[in-house]
């Protein structure tokens, strides 16, 4: 049985990237073990963080600073594989389970706002695919497929990246078939839903000048940490595979190996593309702060104790 002085809702933290995310989910963790009885359990929420040898380039939590909170979907797949939404949703239902049938708290926290949608609100399933049509969109070239988001559908075009031709094809797929816009589709389905009430979502909001100063710190530390010799070997090794090898930082750095650009120019583009992820992220977040219940705090500083409180106060409030 559940412990019994458990908070009824577990947090689902969500925001931009170098947005201290895994500091407050660290910190409500250790806060959640003091209070007891049972303790606290992070699931990751990162597309990237389930890829071994992704470490520098992903900001993966450290052995040091997961020690003594357990943590899931870190780690359990090889960068030559695919992970999809489905995957992680199906993965993460089964650790969120696990971790209260142990009587602790799930602490799910991660920037990849499509997996905090799905956990929320459950996934949009849409269309069958159409392989006549993705065969079509196939063919059209990179600018041509982004050049037709843009114009059938604004609001996706904000959140996917240009780079991300998987999900731009799906989005071109679902409006040839319905002559309608996924997102369009996507924000009637979830007027239609109610986010589950075991949880309680927790957004972090930055100001978008001081979020571009972390962000800039951060990829400079990043490669004085050794993240271009992290990456040469994985690359060097084949070990990046097709989705693996778009995660920001890498696909960067690759071009600089194969001779296409300079270290200086890859350091640079990993800037720019980090602070253009973060803005879509922002996209993904006006959405998701609509969700009833959800509790969203103004960010400004390092130090995550004084979002804690507020986090476990959320918490301790039914749904």
């Amino acid at each position: 049985m559940p412990a019994p002085d458990r908070p009824p809702r577990f947090p689902v933290i969500c925001g931009p990237t170098a947005g201290g995310k895994t500091a407050l989910a660290l910190a409500l963790a250790h806060e959640l073990a003091r209070r007891g009885p049972g303790g606290a359990q992070v699931v990751s929420a990162d597309a990237f963080l389930v890829y071994r040898g992704l470490d520098i380039g992903t900001a993966k939590p450290s052995v040091d600073e997961r020690a003594g909170v357990p943590h899931h979907l870190i780690d359990v797949v090889e960068p030559t594989e695919r992970f999809s939404v489905h995957d992680w949703l199906r993965a993460a239902e089964e650790a969120i389970a696990q971790i209260l049938r142990d009587g602790d708290t799930p602490i799910v926290v991660g920037g990849t706002h499509l997996y905090i949608q799905a956990l929320m609100f459950g996934l949009f399933e849409g269309p069958e695919p159409d392989p006549v049509i993705r065969a079509q969109l196939a063919a059209m070239s990179g600018a041509e497929r982004r050049a037709e988001l843009e114009r059938v559908d604004p609001e996706g075009a904000a959140r996917i990246h240009p780079a991300d031709d998987r999900r731009t094809i799906r989005a071109l797929e679902v409006y040839r078939q319905r002559g309608q816009s996924i997102s369009s589709l996507q924000t009637q389905w979830e007027r239609g839903r109610a986010p589950a009430t075991d949880r309680v979502l927790v957004g972090l909001v930055w100001d978008a000048d001081a979020l571009n100063r972390r962000i800039n710190a951060r990829v400079r530390a990043m490669l004085e940490g050794g993240l271009a010799e992290e990456a040469r070997g994985l690359w060097e090794a084949g070990r990046l595979g097709p989705q693996a090898g778009e995660a920001i930082g890498y696909k960067q750095l690759v071009a600089h190996f194969e001779g296409r650009c300079t270290l200086e120019d890859a350091a640079e583009r990993i800037k720019i593309e980090t602070r253009r992820f973060a803005k879509n992220q922002r996209t993904w977040l006006r959405r998701l702060r609509a969700t009833p219940g959800s509790v969203w705090i103004d960010a400004d500083e390092d130090d995550p104790s004084p979002w804690t409180q507020r986090v476990v106060e959320a918490c301790l409030t039914s749904g």
